[in-house]
This record gives C-alpha cells, structure tokens and sequence, in this order.
C-alpha cells in the first residue's frame, strides 16, 4: 500500500466509496484505518479534523457510519451496505436479540430519527451513567442507566439495525461551535430507504463476497484478521 495521509473529509469520503469500508480506529488489519492515515495535529483542532469530518461524510449520502467493527465506529459504502446488513442481521435475528435491545429500537422506529439523550429519555432510561442518584441512606438505584442504553445502542450498530445520522453540536449566543457533537440515530432504512436491505445473495454469499474484498485490498491481512472485523 502506498502512503497517504487524510487531509481533509472528502478524501475520507473518496477512500470509503474506494475501498468500500473504513474503520475510524485502528483494528487487526493494518493500515486499514482513518486513524492510521491522519495527521497526529489534525486530531484536536477547533474546526477541521476527523471528529470534526464525521457528520459532513454522512451528509453526502453515500456511505453509512456507527459502531459497525468490533463494536466501534466506522463507515460502508452504500454499495457495500446491503450485503453488510445481510451478512450481520443474519447473525443477530430481531428475534433472538435482548428484549431491552427490540424496545430502543422500537422507539426509534416510532420517530425515524433522535438524538441520543433523546432516545434514552423515550425508551425510559435516564441520562445519568451512574446506577445510583443521591447520597447516603437517601440514595435511589437507577434501574435503566445511561450506560447501559449505550451497550444496547452498540449491539443494535453492530447487527445493522441502527446506524448514526448526524453529529450535533451546541452553539454559543454568538454562534460559536462548542462541545462534543451529539449523535443522532435511525435506522439504516430511514436513512436510506427500504431498498438498502435488499440483496439477492445469502448471508453466507454476502459474508464471502466481503471477505474476497478486503483480501483483494489487502493480500497481506489473514483470514482470522479479515473475519473478525467481518
């Protein structure tokens, strides 16, 4: 692989509908990353940098973004999309997932799209991280913690059945940017339309067909490396 470096997001955008997938951090295949490929200066800046990248590429409406290898963020190409949602769904049936799991996305089914605090204060959990509110012998055991809507928000990623629309930011009197960006979450046919789960090949079609893809990227990288991020 010849060396290069992002620069700015349509470079990111141009390398995912290249190659297909793109993790944002590094995994077990090297090179094979944003992260990797990012100038360390650019990773802080106030305005321009891959954080800041994220919610731009999504904007372009040709590729997908959430927690999609090994339970963290990256981004498929709408190309490769329906044969990634195939292969996933197909491993985690609606029916076989946690119940608390099919109740978030039931609720984000029923408003197509929300923040994240939005979507944890519709399902009934509460923003707080931590399992307890108060002090002492007045303290009160938080049954649905933040937290734990953010697991089930990543195994809902992971199986396709969620991915990330937007980043949101909050902004000052004076229109200045400030903070973190707030995800917002749909469902990729939302996002997308019904047609991005349709594929005509099996699971185990679509799972091969991505394999021999990323080998063909990357000859280098073993079945085991290729398969766990598969």
């Amino acid at each position: 692989m010849q060396p290069f470096e992002f620069r700015s997001r349509q470079q990111v955008l141009q390398q995912v509908l290249e190659w297909g997938f793109l993790p944002f951090f590094k995994n077990t295949i090297e090179g094979f990353s944003i992260a990797e490929h990012t100038p360390e200066e650019l990773w802080f800046t106030d305005n321009e940098g891959p954080w800041e990248w994220k919610g731009p590429v999504i904007g372009e409406w040709q590729c997908a973004y959430g927690k999609f290898f090994a339970g963290k963020a990256g981004f498929v190409s709408l190309e490769w999309l329906p044969d990634f949602i195939n292969w996933r769904r197909s491993l985690h049936p609606l029916d076989s997932m946690d119940a608390e799991a099919r109740h978030v996305l039931q609720v984000l089914r029923q408003h197509e799209s929300l923040l994240s605090n939005e979507l944890k204060q519709a399902a009934g959990y509460s923003l707080s991280r931590k399992r307890w509110k108060g002090e002492g012998l007045k303290a009160e055991r938080i049954e649905k913690t933040g937290s734990q809507c953010d697991a089930l928000l990543k195994d809902l990623e992971m199986s396709t059945y969620v991915c990330i629309a937007d980043f949101e930011y909050k902004y000052t009197r004076a229109g200045e940017r400030y903070g973190w960006g707030v995800a917002r979450y749909c469902t990729p046919e939302a996002m997308y339309g019904d047609g991005i789960t349709h594929c005509d090949r099996t699971p185990e079609e679509s799972r091969q067909r991505i394999i021999n893809h990323l080998h063909s990227l990357f000859p280098y990288a073993t079945d085991k490396q290729i398969e766990r991020l598969v």
